[in-house]
């Protein structure tokens, strides 16, 4: 069973970072030739703490998911109110800062976010998930990616603002947006998916936390298949999302099952893509950087278009 599903096995039976075995410095190397004009382009969206400045009524997030909670434990008030300052004159702050990736900000998901039949990827034991975290597959083993990146902007290939939620984003689509755009996913890309649905919690955010759209099955498995290190989108969950906040197909169709538990192949969600649409560049050096939290499911990060 080991040897026979997806990528596990491919690169030892105690492989804990997946498809981030593909990144050699060849493929890195490579990648910097995707650079044109120098130009950094952020790819997240802002953390904001729902509890300070009223984030959770301007930042996209999904019901029933923790928000970000930020506080400041040394402040400018508490100066006005009489502290002390350090050696007579220097004032200082400090922030504490709470955040739960998954469905409330740009982040990447570990290979431990999902399992089937109590089995990680590459076969290991799903026991080993435990309340301080994961101690298999954490967010800490995948270390960094630096490879090409790919913008298949499905939005901007319909003529649309944003594709709509019953649209299906099936493999044929994705292929007619790479020819379209001049690309074709290799071994070792980052591929960006844009459907434009973050400009619909602007407009209606009870809009945005039902159904949207996102990857198909097929679209998935023609990307795995073209042995990408990592899917990236722009809706909360790469895949689509029913109007009751579930996947919808059978479990032998989950994007998340097929990419991160089958293949090793990680999913960035929640991304900030109109700047790098705008530019149209198709092609460009992708990095991220996810914290090192020691068995971490997932990590906000901030990845770079170096376009």
């Amino acid at each position: 069973m080991v040897d026979s599903r997806g990528n596990w096995g491919r690169w030892g039976r105690d492989d804990e970072r997946g498809a981030a075995n593909l990144l050699t410095s060849d493929v890195v190397l490579r990648a910097l030739g995707s650079v044109r004009t120098g130009r950094v382009l952020p790819l997240a969206m802002p953390i904001q703490g729902a509890t300070s400045n009223g984030g959770a009524q301007r930042v996209p997030h999904l019901p029933g998911r923790p928000l970000p909670q930020h506080f400041m434990s040394v402040d400018g008030g508490d100066y006005a109110a009489g502290v002390r300052k350090i050696k007579g004159d220097m004032g200082m702050s400090d922030d504490a800062l709470i955040v739960s990736p998954h469905g409330t900000t740009t982040h990447i998901d570990a290979l431990a976010h999902v399992w089937r039949y109590d089995t990680l990827y590459n076969g290991l034991a799903a026991d080993r998930i435990r309340s301080y975290g994961a101690t298999r597959c954490g967010i800490e083993r995948l270390g960094g990616i630096v490879t090409r990146g790919l913008l298949l902007d499905v939005a901007g290939h319909l003529g649309v603002d944003y594709v709509p939620a019953e649209r299906t984003i099936d493999a044929e689509l994705l292929q007619e947006c790479a020819k379209t755009a001049g690309v074709q996913p290799r071994s070792g890309d980052v591929v960006l998916v844009r459907t434009g649905w973050p400009r619909v919690y602007a407009e209606d955010p009870e809009r945005y936390q039902g159904a949207q759209p996102g990857l198909a099955y097929s679209a998935g498995r023609w990307l795995v298949d073209q042995e990408v290190v990592a899917i990236a989108a722009d809706n909360a969950a790469v895949g689509a999302i029913d109007a009751d906040g579930g996947f919808p197909g059978t479990l032998d169709e989950d994007i998340h099952l097929l990419t991160l538990w089958e293949h090793g192949v990680y999913l960035l969600e929640m991304l900030w893509l109109e700047e790098l649409a705008v530019a149209g560049s198709a092609e460009f050096l992708f990095i991220a950087a996810p914290l090192q939290i020691a068995g971490g499911t997932a990590s906000p990060l901030t990845p770079l278009a170096v376009i």
